[in-house]
């Protein structure tokens, strides 16, 4: 769960494009965002290099943002500064999240960035979902970005090469993903991330890391969601589609 750390100086080749600035990443959730109260508290609990956290920011929402990697609030931290967003940025994994907040502090929580399948197994991830609902007043929402991983399994251990090189600050990058899928749904699976950046010379740098992860069905996230008191209001499930987003409300 403390893993990006090689990876969070070049996590910026990892987003789409679409969801490259602040104000991008958080229009992307302008359906859920509209839904927040006045003065409304939102927890970013995977907040990965800020964009989201960031963008929320500015648009007046008083936002905590918490990664497990110190890498990765470092530089959610230096984006805030640089676009003089206010906002509180800790390093935190799921299970530390009650020793920092209050039950019921937040209006909306934030766990996108496919970032779920990094708790540890069934007891892990029932853990992480149980300490974001504890979090949530009454009536909010947890919003929640996650691959199809039965999409993912069913395609088995591959190398994946993009086809095209991503360009980043005047500088390109080829995206590599190495996946390692294990026989049974409950063993833990491997993905190598590595981002391979040209220079200007025409040399290459290449930074990696090796993720742990443990995928689920999508029918069994929401059993586990309803299990700590959150009920799916939205879903955009598509067994054919490559990822999807859940909005569930706490009872």
């Amino acid at each position: 769960m403390a893993g990006y750390d090689e990876l969070a100086d070049v996590y910026e080749w990892l987003i789409s494009d679409a969801k490259l600035t602040p104000e991008q990443f958080a229009a992307s959730f302008q359906d859920v965002i509209r839904l927040l109260p006045p003065d409304a508290r939102v927890l970013d609990c995977s907040c990965g290099t800020g964009q989201l956290a960031v963008g929320l920011a500015d648009l007046g929402v008083q936002v905590v943002a918490t990664d497990a990697s110190a890498a990765m609030v470092r530089r959610t931290a230096q984006l805030a500064e640089q676009s003089g967003a206010s906002l509180r940025a800790a390093q935190a994994g799921w299970d530390e999240l009650p020793d920092h907040f209050d039950d019921a502090t937040f209006d909306m929580v934030f766990c996108v960035g496919n970032s779920l399948h990094h708790a540890e197994g069934v007891g892990g991830r029932f853990a992480a979902l149980e300490s974001m609902s504890r979090l949530l007043r009454p009536g909010g929402r947890l919003v929640l970005t996650s691959r199809t991983w039965e999409l993912v399994r069913a395609a088995g251990s591959r190398l994946d090469i993009r086809d095209q090189l991503v360009r980043r600050n005047g500088r390109d990058a080829l995206v590599i993903y190495r996946w390692e899928i294990a026989p049974r749904w409950d063993q833990e699976h491997h993905i190598e991330i590595a981002v391979a950046q040209v220079d200007v010379d025409g040399s290459v740098v290449v930074r990696s890391e090796l993720l742990s992860c443990w995928p689920y069905r999508y029918d069994d996230l929401r059993t586990q969601l309803e299990s700590v008191g959150l009920r799916v209001e939205n879903s955009t499930f598509d067994p054919e589609a490559e990822g999807y987003t859940v909005v569930a409300r706490k009872e």
